[in-house]
């Protein structure tokens, strides 16, 4: 058990910068709501952080992933982060390349053609936080895990920071128009993402400019199946908002009661399915500071069949842990909304219960995906993010225009639950590891019972209906404690 208390400790400060980072932008989510009014000014904010998600996958080229890997199977370590930094190098130079020559074109094509230098903004802001990733992946892989946080939440203060200052000093919403304001937003972000290659100027003051040919070579072809699936995953991830803005913006689309423009209409849709998207990323902050200790962790443990019984014990505390912040969120909405300062944004808070359940299912494939991964089986990993990329495409040009944004909830939901199971029956196949669904599928369903529970019982006084509703989450902590103290022996 003292690997699960490392990987539970290392967890918890990852997730300190993750966490707490996430927090802390999620305190702009009110000053946001609240500076932008018009609800079509936040969707452009939104949807142009979406293509950085893009573009972010892309630009990493799954070298992260690639670098664990690698520096399990040769004996030279330095030669592997050195050969998988200039390969990042090198495609991020090229990309800046073709941004500057191109970025007219690239504009309009993002129906931006007035606003080409948010687009030139956001390059650049994509690059650093990419060229940035290995030397922040060679401090996870060597367990300096306080460095990783003080460079991430350095960066995360300097972008709060600068967000207040700019958008409160700087900005009037009254007079200037909103646009001004979306610039200040990335000007931000550009200069808060410098903050940590200033602070890791040691390791690119330790890169030797040397190829090993076949090294990278051997790396491409091992990270290229991991950039397709990431790639694909992306899509189910952030698609919806670009696809929301591209397919409403049709005058037959927009309803009578709207006062502008169908590309108003369509950014206004977008600005009020993000905010509440906002209130589904509690899961997904636990999750990314999971990844983040779990990935090193279940490299180093994939040595003998023994250590494969660890992965199944960590799925049951993830799946509870995923159910305990479904029922955190959804059970107590009536305080979360308030994250987002104005109300004309609530009537996208339906989303946030599928949300999260499409979430969970995410939370269980990431910890399943482990199996290709360990096993060198990359493959299977694209195969199955490519079926689900090709699925969300598909529902959401369908549905969008009939439903809305409701339907890219929806369609999230679906698919992270069908690459679930495709992962699992494939990894039952080709990379056995018992996982206990008997106890993982209690821990979802009582969740869910309980959320339906909270649903249909009614109460006039709103206190009556928060002791009752947490009341609810104290049963599922303590069944689930009782069922796993055992493990704790």
């Amino acid at each position: 058990m003292s690997g699960l208390k490392k990987l539970a400790g290392q967890t918890a400060i990852y997730g300190l910068s993750s966490i707490v980072g996430r927090l802390l932008n999620y305190l702009l989510v009110p000053i946001y709501t609240a500076i932008f009014v018009n609800t079509a000014d936040y969707g452009v904010v939104s949807e142009l952080y979406a293509y950085v998600a893009f573009f972010i996958v892309f630009l990493t080229f799954g070298m992260e992933t690639t670098f664990f890997r690698f520096i399990h199977l040769k004996e030279d370590k330095e030669s592997v982060y050195n050969n998988a930094f200039l390969s990042i190098a090198s495609l991020n130079v090229l990309f800046l390349l073709v941004l500057f020559i191109f970025h007219s074109s690239i504009s309009s094509a993002m129906l931006y053609a007035d606003h080409p230098e948010y687009v030139i903004l956001l390059g650049c802001i994509v690059v650093i936080d990419a060229v940035t990733s290995l030397p922040l992946a060679k401090l996870r892989a060597e367990d300096k895990a306080k460095k990783f946080a003080l460079v991430q939440l350095s960066s995360i203060f300097t972008n709060i920071f600068l967000n207040l200052l700019f958008l409160f000093v700087f900005f009037d919403p009254a007079v200037d128009d909103a646009s001004k304001g979306v610039l200040y937003i990335f000007v931000a972000n550009l200069i808060s993402s410098l903050v940590k290659p200033l602070l890791l100027w040691k390791s690119f003051t330790k890169i030797y400019f040397k190829f090993d040919v076949e090294l990278v070579k051997e790396m491409l072809v091992y990270a290229l199946p991991i950039v397709i699936a990431g790639f694909a995953g992306i899509i189910n991830e952030v698609l919806d908002r670009i696809l929301l803005k591209q397919l409403l913006n049709n005058a037959t689309l927009v309803p009578s009661s709207f006062h502008g423009s169908p590309l108003r209409y369509a950014e206004s849709q977008v600005g009020i399915y993000s905010a509440s998207y906002k209130l589904a990323m509690l899961v997904t902050i636990f999750l990314q500071a999971f990844r983040y200790a779990a990935e090193p962790f279940f490299f180093a443990h994939a040595k003998t069949d023994s250590d494969r019984k660890i992965y199944g014990r960590v799925m049951n505390y993830l799946v509870a842990a995923l159910a305990l912040c479904f029922l955190t969120v959804t059970l107590n909405i009536d305080f979360f909304k308030h994250f987002i300062s104005n109300s004309v944004y609530y009537e996208g808070l339906k989303v946030v219960p599928i949300l999260l359940l499409g979430n969970i299912f995410l939370g269980v494939y990431m910890n399943q995906s482990i199996w290709y991964k360990l096993s060198g089986q990359t493959k299977f990993g694209a195969y199955i993010s490519i079926v689900g990329a090709m699925c969300t495409v598909t529902l959401l040009y369908v549905l969008i225009p009939k439903f809305g944004y409701i339907a890219a909830a929806w369609t999230t939901m679906s698919v992270y639950a069908g690459q679930m199971v495709a992962s699992y029956l494939l990894g039952k196949k080709y990379y056995p590891i018992h996982y206990n669904l008997r106890k993982t599928g209690f821990y979802f369903i009582l969740s869910l019972l309980l959320y339906f529970v909270a649903q249909i019982i009614h109460f006039e006084s709103n206190t009556t209906k928060y002791v009752f509703n947490n009341a609810l989450i104290l049963i599922f902590v303590a069944l689930v404690w009782m069922i796993e103290k055992p493990m704790r022996k």
